[in-house]
């Protein structure tokens, strides 16, 4: 089915769209011209913008905290943020409703192959660097899924010579029932235990991506993952695996300074370790990722290329300046503890860390080794710096970093800035969301750009 298709079966159609943020507001838009009756639910108790104007064309507006209690529909359209096991919800699927949502409707009308990415650190940047691969290669490439470019309405101008290249989170895929064309799972590891209810249902999302795939389909995997490398024994069609510890059968590993890709028996260096520009042990395993999916599609050369020249995506180990010999580093999208433990590891035992922020509810045990072996002074803020304190006091060793209790984040970075010496480095990975202060870690990483600018 097409997309043109798609929206015309839905005419007449009593359609609720769940959540009126940026993807869904090109979809409840789309809706509306092909002459679906809408409703628009969302927890806002007073719309603005492009939300508003919209609201004036709808059948009907349900705002506010119970603005799930009611819905009657044909067909539900579920934004990634809501659960889709809310009371009102299971009430209109018992009812006959239909429950999807945008990304789950583009995975359905796309003409053209899939390639998904989802993990639970370097989503992003894997996506990133798969796009960018395709498109050096000479593919018209569109990019989307959370990394913030809804796709559904835009799929009647793509082609099926063209590649569809989306990052998926682990609330898009908690429903989705159609596997991408070529799927990545960078790593898994305790993430989002604030929305998910366990561990193994946030594993169980993930794993979503590949379920149903074909012979023909390709999973890529890390072998040096505990949780992600025994999925492969469920994998429907080609596994390929990407390892640093250890040569794999087929995929892509690191030898000393050579990324290898191996398969049949036989190996080839793709480019050297020294190549990629980006800093980090975790962006090899990033960079390793991508080639494991693309070898095939993109040769080996322009996967080179790629590597000597991308800079990064903003808010991933992002350099903003250096002053009177202190460099600041921009690690916002560090909103785990494994994201942030990876972000220390690309520099030395002389780092200026700010870290805190919103509560996930995950354990920060694990990092408290990491920064007493890379931090020497530690400025907390937020509902987690208690706890974050707590584990570098717990951790192993008599050597622990100064810790500086902030009042917000404002004070944090302020104060770091003033407390850092010549020769070190102040990195902002919080191990936390930011729903603390901020909207998203964009807003996050843009404050901390704009006050280390203003210094």
């Amino acid at each position: 089915m097409d997309m043109d298709s798609y929206f015309r079966a839905l005419r007449g159609k009593r359609t609720a769209v769940l959540g009126v943020g940026i993807s869904n507001l090109p979809l409840a838009q789309k809706l509306l011209e092909y002459g679906a009756v809408v409703t628009l639910h969302d927890r806002k108790e007073v719309l603005k913008g492009k939300a508003l104007e919209l609201s004036r064309q709808a059948f009907a507006v349900c705002l506010g905290a119970g603005y799930l209690d009611e819905i009657d529909a044909d067909v539900i359209f579920r934004s990634p943020g809501i659960r889709p096991d809310e009371a009102g919800i299971l009430r209109a699927v018992a009812g006959g409703a239909v429950l999807t949502s945008e990304m789950e409707a583009f995975f359905e009308v796309c003409p053209c192959p899939i390639t998904a990415v989802t993990g639970s650190d370097g989503k992003t940047t894997t996506t990133t660097l798969i796009a960018l691969m395709l498109e050096r290669q000479g593919k018209r490439v569109h990019l989307g899924g959370n990394i913030g470019m809804p796709l559904l309405c835009k799929a009647g101008n793509m082609s099926p010579d063209d590649e569809a290249v989306v990052e998926l989170s682990s609330f898009q895929l908690m429903t989705m029932s159609v596997p991408a064309h070529r799927a990545v799972i960078t790593n898994l590891a305790p993430n989002h235990l604030d929305k998910h209810r366990s561990m193994e249902e946030y594993v169980d999302s993930k794993m979503n991506i590949f379920r149903g795939q074909g012979p023909d389909d390709l999973l890529v995997l890390n072998a040096d993952n505990r949780i992600t490398a025994p999925m492969a024994a469920q994998a429907g069609g080609r596994v390929r695996m990407f390892s640093r510890a250890a040569p794999v059968e087929e995929g892509c590993y690191l030898d000393r300074d050579s990324v290898m890709f191996s398969s049949g028996g036989n190996a080839r260096e793709i480019f050297k370790r020294k190549d990629i520009l980006l800093r980090g042990d975790h962006n090899t395993e990033n960079y390793m990722a991508a080639a494991a999916c693309l070898m095939g599609q993109v040769e080996p050369e322009t996967m080179a290329e790629v590597a000597r020249t991308f800079k990064g995506v903003a808010h991933r180990m992002e350099l903003i300046r250096t002053l009177n010999g202190v460099e600041f580093y921009n690690d916002s999208i560090a909103s785990s503890p494994t994201r942030t433990a990876a972000g220390l590891s690309c520099f030395g035992d002389n780092v200026v860390l700010i870290a805190g922020g919103y509560d996930k509810k995950i354990p920060f045990d694990p990092l408290g080794p990491d920064i007493c072996a890379h931090v020497k002074q530690l400025f907390l803020y937020g509902p987690t710096a208690s706890a974050i304190a707590g584990a570098v006091e717990r951790a192993p060793g008599s050597e622990k970093p100064k810790i500086v209790m902030c009042g917000n984040f404002d004070e944090a970075v302020l104060e770091a800035a003033h407390g850092a010496l010549s020769g070190q480095c102040v990195l902002m990975s919080p191990a936390c969301a930011s729903f603390d202060s901020f909207k998203n870690f964009e807003e996050r990483g843009e404050r901390f750009r704009q006050l280390v600018n203003g210094l």
